[in-house]
């Protein structure tokens, strides 16, 4: 075989493994506040490529709605993945809960104010300026916090100065650069950022339970489930708890 055609058939075989490694990745849609956990999982898991897409949970349960090609859907509230089962693009017996979180109040570093997460403290008065959030009734942090601003008797004086982000990194970087003098986002957000100091949590009576609901998504390939099954694992557990997450289910 001449020496250029053997050079050619074995750069197009590498094409071609290469074309179905790429085919082969696995597309794991995750909430924004999931970037740095799944992020890592992803390297370190030693089964298929994992290939993260991470936004809003609303935005990606938008997408995968319109036909993206998602293996698996990880929200950071409930509301979304029942979005996607409604709709059949998750099997109904397929969600389940795996990990929970915390809602907290954060501020600039050096920044921070007093405050008591009680009705009739008088939040808005208690800082100058913007809060931050994700966009109330879309975006899960923005959800939650709408509800406990509102058990908590503040939400009408807060709202005219309330800002709604796409996601919660983008909450948590308006108050990181100081643009925001307060943000409402979830404990493990506020834990991956020097430049912010956690006020205080909100108590958990005041909002639903900030919980992460996992499924494979659609038809996904047995790898889908193999990985969600990892992240099931003692390990993963370490690493979910190291950002600030909570596990809720046993391996």
């Amino acid at each position: 075989m001449p020496r250029c055609l053997a050079r050619a058939l074995a750069a197009l075989l590498l094409s071609v493994v290469a074309a179905n490694a790429q085919a082969e990745a696995l597309r794991v849609y995750a909430a924004a506040s999931l970037t740095d956990a799944i992020g890592e999982l992803a390297r370190r898991y030693d089964g298929a490529s994992v290939k993260p897409v991470f936004a809003a949970s609303s935005t990606l349960a938008k997408q995968i709605e319109a036909g993206a090609p998602a293996d698996v859907f990880i929200s950071a509230d409930r509301k979304w993945m029942d979005y996607l089962v409604e709709r059949g693009r998750v099997a109904r017996d397929a969600p389940f809960d795996l990990l929970g979180n915390a809602l907290v109040l954060i501020a600039p570093r050096g920044r921070g104010f007093a405050v008591r997460f009680e009705p009739g403290f008088a939040f808005a008065d208690a800082f100058k300026g913007r809060l931050c959030t994700g966009e109330p009734g879309v975006v899960p942090v923005g959800i939650y916090a709408q509800d406990a601003l509102s058990r908590l008797g503040w939400w009408d004086a807060i709202r005219p100065r309330l800002v709604g982000t796409d996601d919660v990194r983008a909450a948590l970087a308006f108050v990181a650069r100081g643009e925001c003098p307060a943000g409402i986002v979830y404990r493990s957000d506020a834990a991956i950022s020097p430049d912010v100091e956690i006020i205080g949590a909100f108590p958990e009576a005041t909002h639903a339970p900030v919980v992460y609901p996992a499924a494979a998504v659609g038809s996904a390939a047995p790898a889908a489930r193999a990985f969600l099954d990892y992240l099931r694992t003692p390990a993963a557990a370490e690493v979910f708890a190291r950002y600030g997450f909570t596990t809720l289910r046993a391996p």
